[in-house]
């Protein structure tokens, strides 16, 4: 019987045939390969089996714990506000009229899809300490200038909002949808029982908005795990590796070094860890939900 309902939905099978190619081929083979090199001192044009002592050099790293530390610092500071400041967001954009929510939603999803490099650029004019625009505008308030990619102190904090500017477009489509989905009849209802806009947030919108959130929430943490572009572009790790990611860190041993068995290492570190606080995110969030 299983067969034949296999054999009758064979038409389906043929039309998602091309999406499951291209995953096996582009991201669960590399991930499979990665996790075999990670058992190998590999090079340009050696591979030896070495087994675990990539994983045992992982553990007594210094730099490498540096880069997660980083890491999980910015991802402290990028998806909390990034989710808070999406949602704020949404919440102001979906009284508006259809019009206005469309032109709302092509604004802030623009830079989702324009050129990271290019977002970079711009950022990295703006935060120029001698011609910058930001260290001019403080100058009208009597504000000094200063380096803000070359200060440990503020290298890591600059580069998330670089990071969060270019990050709200998608949660707002998302946290308007889920908006959309929430009857109109309950925030009535509540609103005659006398209900405040306020407490109709907090009992009503943002109980039903926890699905939405949680896969925010946890889309964005993947993401600020795999940041690159504005490490490489704007500050390459430094100063004195306070940017210093665990993503950069694989691209610099990979293609700077050329430890590609270890920078693999690395590699299935940072899903073990990204993994690991997303399963925490499920499970915090989880018994909250409701649909």
């Amino acid at each position: 019987m299983r067969l034949r309902a296999l054999f009758e939905g064979r038409w389906g099978y043929f039309f998602i045939a091309p999406a499951y190619i291209f995953f096996a081929l582009f991201t669960l083979y590399p991930l499979l390969d990665g996790l075999r090199l990670s058992l190998f001192d590999a090079g340009l044009a050696h591979q030896t089996w070495v087994g675990l002592e990539n994983y045992a050099r992982l553990l007594t790293d210094e730099a490498f714990r540096q880069a997660v530390g980083n890491t999980l610092h910015f991802v402290v500071i990028v998806v909390p506000l990034t989710v808070i400041i999406s949602l704020g967001l949404s919440l102001l954009i979906f009284p508006l009229n259809s019009v206005w929510q469309s032109i709302f939603r092509g604004a802030f999803y623009l830079p989702t899809v324009a050129s990271g490099v290019v977002l970079a650029m711009v950022w990295l004019w703006i935060y120029n300490p001698t011609y910058g625009l930001l260290n001019y505008l403080l100058g009208l308030i009597g504000v000094s200038s200063r380096a803000w990619l070359g200060e440990v102190r503020w290298a890591l904090p600059a580069l998330s909002v670089v990071v969060i500017s270019w990050s709200l477009g998608r949660p707002i489509i998302l946290f308007l949808a889920g908006l959309a989905g929430i009857p109109q009849e309950i925030n009535e209802a509540a609103s005659i029982d006398g209900a405040g806009s306020w407490q109709r947030l907090v009992q009503i919108t943002l109980p039903l908005l926890r699905p939405t959130t949680m896969f925010v929430l946890v889309t964005q943490t993947i993401g600020a795990f795999q940041t690159f572009i504005v490490v490489q572009l704007l500050t390459r790790g430094g100063p004195a590796y306070s940017t210093q990611t665990v993503v950069y860190s694989i691209y610099e041993t990979a293609f700077q070094f050329f430890e590609f068995g270890y920078s693999a290492t690395m590699g299935i570190a940072l899903l073990l860890i990204s993994g690991a606080v997303a399963f925490m995110q499920f499970k915090l969030m989880q018994s909250d939900i409701q649909y």
